[in-house]
């Protein structure tokens, strides 16, 4: 690790501890040459796929694109932001684990919708909305009532 502030390739680790909840290391540094500290984070870089977008189009899957989708979906709810960060990790460790170097937005969008209607029933139904294109109330009604269905005790 190069010092950055004067430019020389001999540091030291002085301190090394878990951070982000144990997802990255935290390491506290003292350059040998001109003394200075200063610290650096090391995480583990994971590949995610390519999203396959509905007109045939890849992109780069975005998480920041995911997260903000969720939280439109899910404003004024009461939803903790540790439930939104888990359900958004949950996606991303099933994108990393899949093995596949391309997905469809489509399957990602039905896997958002699995995360939200285990957090919020209301948020599920307002980002299949929007998801699957509701044109009408119909649409809206028919999506409740399969909400409905798969919520409804078994005997």
């Amino acid at each position: 690790m190069h010092c950055p502030f004067c430019s020389d390739p001999e540091t030291k680790v002085v301190d090394s501890r878990l951070a982000e909840e144990g997802a990255a290391v935290r390491r506290r540094r003292e350059c040998l040459e001109c003394g200075e500290r200063f610290t650096t984070y090391e995480t583990a870089e994971l590949t995610l796929p390519s999203v396959v977008k509905r007109d045939g189009r890849r992109e780069e899957f975005d998480a920041a694109k995911l997260r903000n989708s969720m939280m439109r979906a899910l404003e004024k709810r009461p939803v903790a932001m540790e439930s939104i960060e888990s359900a958004l990790n949950h996606i991303k460790h099933w994108l990393c684990t899949g093995g596949e170097r391309e997905i469809s937005s489509l399957d990602i969008g039905e896997r958002v919708m699995e995360e939200l209607r285990r957090m919020d029933e209301v948020a599920y139904v307002r980002f299949a909305s929007v998801y699957r294109s509701f044109q009408d109330v119909n649409a809206f009604r028919e999506e409740i009532e399969r909400l409905e269905k798969k919520l409804a005790p078994k005997c």
